[in-house]
């Protein structure tokens, strides 16, 4: 069991994620426009063809979000308690320590705390009380202000995926990102910037969610992967800490593939003690194209995207998109007011009205 912690932090983390969370692109890249965003690849090349070597933009045709239920009663009454709590913060502790210094709830906090967000608190712990879930709500925001999460810069993570051992390249058959991880091509020596580097992804997997997706799909794929490649105990603990805290119900599927026979023995141990819901979400050694469009997944995982890893192109184009995605973002907050509690579908560009609004404003 140690070894599984030492040889890749998420791996052996990624279970306690997952109970913790219990347009038309072909198989072709986009290219980068002035304005930072991805345009697909035939509206700027033409016929020309080639390996993708960019982001995909949007799931394929019919690959739709699961919507969530529809909330009872009592769980609107504990959301309306919680967005009540939640509204009437005006500062927040800057660490974790008692005593800690405060500082107002800045824009990009209040943006954070939108209605979905809040549903995903009160879904991790059970429902059990809105005070419950708003005590996780403030320590997330404690996190991301001490952890400097608002401070790393695609410059700064850079060198950490120069070899693409990790990917967000598109979407499974429910319209969720799909969150590629390739540890057999770690590049760097053990340092806290390779956990930073998979919270910069895992927030770069929620700027690419469409209108409607709350979750990503994860695909680890083992292949390659050799001793002495892994990370300290230290950084797996660090990494499962971070995960069940703070990305709560974000997990929607786990792909594995290529497993080391230790992680396999690992996995077939644990089963009798993960619930339904885990065991469901978690697919080993199974044809990844019954999950992910092959139109829209690599050929070595089955599909028939020809990929090739060039750092100077995807590195831009993935955060280009993902800052004129927050650009956006932001624009209709403000529009709509900048409203803790707005929902995150309007945020996106979904055809929805703003919290308190009736009807869709429609552009000219």
């Amino acid at each position: 069991m140690d070894k599984v912690h030492t040889q890749f932090p998420f791996f052996a983390s990624f279970l306690n994620f997952n109970n913790s969370l219990a347009y038309h692109p072909p198989s072709y890249t986009a290219a980068v426009t002035p304005n930072g965003d991805c345009r697909d690849r035939n509206q700027t090349r033409g016929n020309n063809t080639g390996p993708v070597k960019t982001p995909f933009l949007h799931p394929q045709p019919g690959c739709e979000s699961i919507p969530q239920q529809e909330l009872t009663s009592d769980q609107e009454k504990k959301y309306s308690e919680l967005l009540a709590t939640v509204s009437a913060w005006t500062e927040v502790p800057t660490k974790s320590t008692k005593n800690a210094p405060t500082a107002p709830l800045t824009d990009d906090e209040r943006m954070f705390l939108t209605r979905e967000c809040l549903l995903r608190y009160l879904r991790a712990v059970k429902w059990s009380s809105p005070a419950a879930a708003a005590k996780r709500l403030l320590d997330t925001l404690i996190w991301r202000r001490e952890y400097g999460l608002y401070e790393f810069t695609a410059d700064y993570i850079s060198p950490e995926n120069e070899t693409g051992k990790q990917l967000i390249l598109g979407y499974d058959v429910n319209g969720r990102p799909c969150h590629i991880m390739n540890p057999g091509k770690q590049n760097t020596s053990r340092s806290d910037r390779q956990i930073h580097h998979l919270v910069w992804m895992l927030e770069r997997a929620v700027d690419m969610m469409p209108p409607g997706q709350e979750m990503l799909a994860l695909l680890i794929n083992f292949k390659e992967m050799s001793n002495g490649q892994g990370a300290t105990v230290g950084q797996g603990r660090e990494t499962l800490r971070i995960l069940q805290n703070h990305y709560p119900e974000r997990l929607g599927r786990a792909l594995i593939s290529d497993l080391p026979w230790y992680i396999s023995i690992f996995f077939r141990a644990i089963q009798p003690f993960l619930d339904p819901v885990t065991k469901e979400k978690m697919k080993f050694s199974e044809p990844l194209v019954n999950y992910v469009p092959k139109e829209q997944l690599l050929t070595n995982f089955g599909g028939e995207v020809e990929f090739e890893y060039d750092h100077g192109v995807y590195w831009p184009a993935l955060n280009g998109t993902c800052e004129q995605r927050r650009k956006e973002m932001r624009e209709r907050w403000e529009k709509a007011g900048k409203k803790i509690g707005e929902s995150e579908v309007y945020l996106r560009g979904g055809d929805v009205p703003p919290v308190g609004e009736t009807s869709v404003e429609k552009s000219d």
